[in-house]
């Protein structure tokens, strides 16, 4: 293991809510939340700001529950395309220091600046400081870091203090910060974990590094040994590089997916298959954009009074990329799993491509033509992605869209979330 390695891991703080603050100054040093639409049922917050988590208001909570909370609480809605902006804002600065940058989500990236400090003498701290103080003056946000020789204790040190602040986690003080610590802190440690080993006696992070090897494997598995050895700082993965004019799928990507809360109920199973068709389309549409196929489809529904999620999924004949192949496979799969005749009600819905590959750059065509039909289809789904690329993506729309005016607004392709990329990727 590389000891020498300086990893800073940045948090942006209270990402969306400082954005909103950014945008609007009046807003700063006041309880704000970023929430869905109530009206189309989104009533959740996805961010608070410190004034407002003072207050008792918390992430994912109901909006109204937050109202009660907070009576004072300036609620905004969401604007992805801003937060995504400022995201990338933000790595492009971080690329002035190093290009070994790997996202973690729109909010946090490590970087390993090891040759930075070894070629300018310069110290993880000081550049710490420095890239804190250009993402306010550029950004107008704060941010927490995490200094490290591992990407696990820098990830650590980000959530040590917040906000605006930074923590040098090293190996003199790691296991005076570290280890007191509840051992729910340590990344990948979730509530489940934490419930298995708190049935160990296990509650701080340093009683994790020195548990009993073979009870952690009998009780965790293979993550016992994964967390333990996160705990006794012995991480050596590597900080991943990402292209700075890409995204987050890109990054070693292990599935494409896409949901939606519906603003209505989904009562039959047309509209049911609309809606999967319009998700599954966004997939698609992804998956070509990045030179990937799909062996398996998967497809959930959500039952709009229990919340109770239903899933099934399917492995296909072969990889595909097709609009019209990974929809059909998804509705058929969804209208499988939900009785609409019995009145049966969804109020979310969802489509996930997984097993992915690269597409195949030549095709051996059959003596059917199956092939050649296929490599239409494709062409076809690519002229359609090219329009939508230059013109928007509603330029090219499908006619059950147009005939249900509930789903003329709807773009998940420009709604999509993008959502954190696994540590294990």
């Amino acid at each position: 293991m590389d000891t020498s390695r300086t990893i800073l891991h940045v948090d942006m703080n209270c990402f969306y809510a400082s954005v909103e603050m950014a945008e609007r100054p009046e807003l700063r040093n006041k309880p704000v939340i970023v929430g869905g639409d109530e009206e189309a049922r989104h009533g959740i917050v996805l961010t608070a700001s410190y004034p407002a988590k003072a207050r008792g208001v918390k992430t994912a909570m109901a909006l109204w529950e937050a109202r009660r909370a907070c009576p004072e609480a300036i609620i905004v809605p969401p604007r992805y395309g801003l937060y995504i902006r400022y995201s990338k804002h933000a790595r492009q600065l971080y690329y002035q220091y190093t290009d070994l940058v790997e996202p973690f989500g729109l909010d946090e990236a490590w970087l390993d600046v090891s040759e930075t400090v070894r070629r300018t003498g310069r110290t993880g701290l000081s550049l710490a400081h420095e890239i804190a103080e250009r993402i306010w003056c550029e950004l107008g946000c704060t941010v927490s870091i995490g200094i490290s020789w591992n990407k696990i204790f820098a990830k650590f040190g980000s959530d040590y203090r917040k906000p605006a602040a930074i923590t040098d986690v090293n190996q003199s003080n790691a296991e005076q910060i570290v280890w007191p610590a509840k051992v729910r802190d340590l990344l990948y440690v979730g509530p489940a974990t934490e419930r298995k080993l708190h049935r160990m006696g296990i509650r701080t992070i340093g009683q994790l590094a020195r548990a009993d090897d073979y009870a952690l494997r009998r009780t965790l598995g293979k993550m016992g040994q994964v967390v333990q050895a996160f705990a006794r700082g012995l991480d050596d993965s590597p900080v991943r590089p990402l292209e700075p004019s890409l995204g987050d799928i890109e990054h070693e990507t292990k599935g494409v997916g896409n949901g939606i809360t519906t603003p209505f109920d989904v009562e039959d199973e047309a509209c049911a298959r609309q809606v999967i068709w319009l998700m599954g389309e966004s997939v698609a549409q992804r998956l070509r954009a990045h030179g990937f196929a799909a062996r398996t489809i998967s497809a959930y529904g959500r039952d709009f009074q229990t919340l109770i999620t239903r899933s099934r999924q399917t492995t296909l004949a072969k990889p595909t990329q097709l609009t019209s192949e990974i929809c059909s496979a998804a509705s058929d799969l969804l209208c499988a799993d939900w009785n609409f005749d019995r009145g049966e009600k969804l109020r979310a819905l969802g489509v996930r491509a997984s097993g992915l590959v690269p597409a195949p750059r030549e095709v051996q065509l059959d003596v059917f033509g199956k092939e050649s039909r296929r490599q239409q289809l494709l062409d076809l789904d690519r002229t359609i992605d090219d329009l939508r690329l230059r013109f928007g993506n509603h330029a090219v729309r499908r006619l059950s869209e147009l005939n249900d005016s509930r789903l003329q607004s709807l773009d998940p392709a420009r709604d999509n979330i993008v959502h954190p990329v696994s540590y294990f990727a």
